[in-house]
């Protein structure tokens, strides 16, 4: 159905069953387009899943034909915009939201990747759905003193806390096994509350020299190829960490849950797509480190490293309890990130004084820092949805009565938001 016919049959106010129909339509033309974009945009498409049928077929890309897209995804907004009016169904008002704020942002990176740049704040609204507070360098530095306190021994607080946390280093040749049975665990504990669709799996890979510590590729019929970036140092928590935000109840189950009700159960097109730069990121990467404390809620990470990672990982246990302590705080500075992003992109912060702040305030070894500022370069305000989005998905989990001391509905709230389409501006109105 040419975008002409859509636009016509939108117009009218039709039965749900035409709507649908129409809105199917529109689905397949936003794959088709998305992935027309991934020819020459590699890191647009994060993955795909559905019919080879909407593949487009190769071509040149040597010309970015940044005109022709524009204009193929505004004329789908007007054809998603006539649609929202001429209808009442929630669902499809809903769905028709979604997918228009998919297509802001495929208009914002399109834009990117053709060499024009917005500001910081304007550019994450428009690819996620949201913009992250902002806080100046007296707020980490409070931070930093309230670590101080925690600290043994005495002098710079970085290197205070990389002697500490170089105690829970797990060891090269234990590292596989470390990993193991950190997914284990979190894929037992997620199991014990959602029934994932069969044959659910993952390959574990071993990686070198990347920006990030650990990636999910998530291939179709709920398999996931989870790579974990083995030159960067692996702390005992990361184990957990990555288990938790790349597996269970993290990416792996987001994207088996969304394929299974979605797009195998309502033939909903749209969601076989999942570009790397949409809304659709904030909710995922927000919701994988949510899912740690969903899946180890409490001390219970602090313990089960404890009491099974770190002698697993031959390490001594003495000053645990304080590394997990300088952790907490440590976590709370993670919004540095993006004063750093912000810094870089936007403020003409140089990459000394960008190096700076990643070591005084996130504390990260020189290679972690040198590492981020290449992951800021290429993801830009990607960087916002990890810790604002974390917290969108917290505050809204709870606000539904989703505490820890309700953990069934905790989880249940959980695996609704995992299921659905949603982007930040539907979480923060409620």
């Amino acid at each position: 159905m040419t975008l002409a016919v859509l636009a016509a049959s939108c117009g009218k106010r039709e039965n749900t069953s035409t709507h649908h129909n129409s809105l199917d339509s529109i689905a397949r033309e936003y794959v088709r387009l998305g992935l027309s974009v991934g020819q020459y945009d590699g890191d647009f498409v994060d993955a795909y899943y559905g019919p080879d049928s909407l593949r487009p077929a190769k071509t040149d890309t040597s010309q970015f034909p940044k005109d022709a897209f524009l204009q193929k995804t505004a004329a789908l907004k007007k054809v998603l915009a006539a649609l929202a009016s001429g209808t009442e169904q929630d669902t499809l008002t809903r769905r028709a939201a979604w997918l228009t704020a998919q297509l802001t942002a495929f208009e914002r990176r399109i834009q990117q990747f053709s060499g024009t740049f917005v500001p910081f704040d304007t550019e994450s609204k428009e690819l996620f759905d949201a913009v992250a507070p902002v806080y100046d360098e007296q707020h980490f530095q409070d931070l930093i003193t309230k670590l101080d306190r925690l600290l043994p021994g005495q002098g710079p607080i970085p290197e205070r806390y990389q002697k500490l946390s170089n105690r829970f280093l797990i060891p090269r040749e234990k590292i596989d096994t470390v990993f193991r049975v950190a997914i284990a665990e979190a894929r037992r504990r997620t199991l014990a509350h959602y029934a994932l669709p069969a044959g659910e799996d993952f390959k574990l890979e071993y990686v070198h020299d990347k920006p990030w510590s650990g990636y999910n590729w998530y291939k179709g019929n709920y398999k996931s190829l989870i790579q974990i970036n083995v030159s960067q140092p692996i702390y005992i928590e990361r184990a957990i960490d990555l288990a938790c935000h790349e597996g269970y109840p993290g990416h792996h189950v987001y994207n088996a849950l969304l394929e299974k009700n979605l797009y195998r159960d309502k033939g909903w097109t749209e969601i076989s797509l999942y570009p790397l730069f949409s809304p659709q990121s904030l909710i995922a990467e927000g919701s994988a480190n949510y899912g740690i404390s969903m899946a180890f809620p409490g001390n219970e990470q602090r313990e089960f490293c404890k009491n099974v990672l770190i002698p697993l990982a031959g390490l001594d246990t003495a000053m645990a309890n304080v590394y997990f302590e300088a952790l907490a705080v440590r976590s709370a500075l993670n919004y540095a990130r993006n004063e750093v992003a912000r810094g870089l992109l936007d403020r003409g912060m140089s990459e000394q004084e960008g190096k700076r702040w990643l070591t005084d305030y996130c504390l990260l070894p020189e290679k972690g820092a040198s590492d981020y500022l290449r992951f800021i370069r290429k993801y830009r305000s990607y960087v916002i949805n990890y810790n604002y989005g974390q917290d969108i998905i917290r505050k809204y989990i709870e606000a539904q009565g989703g505490t820890t001391d309700a953990p069934d509905k905790r989880w249940k709230l959980f695996e609704t938001l995992l299921s659905n389409e949603n982007r930040a501006g539907d979480l923060l109105k409620k």
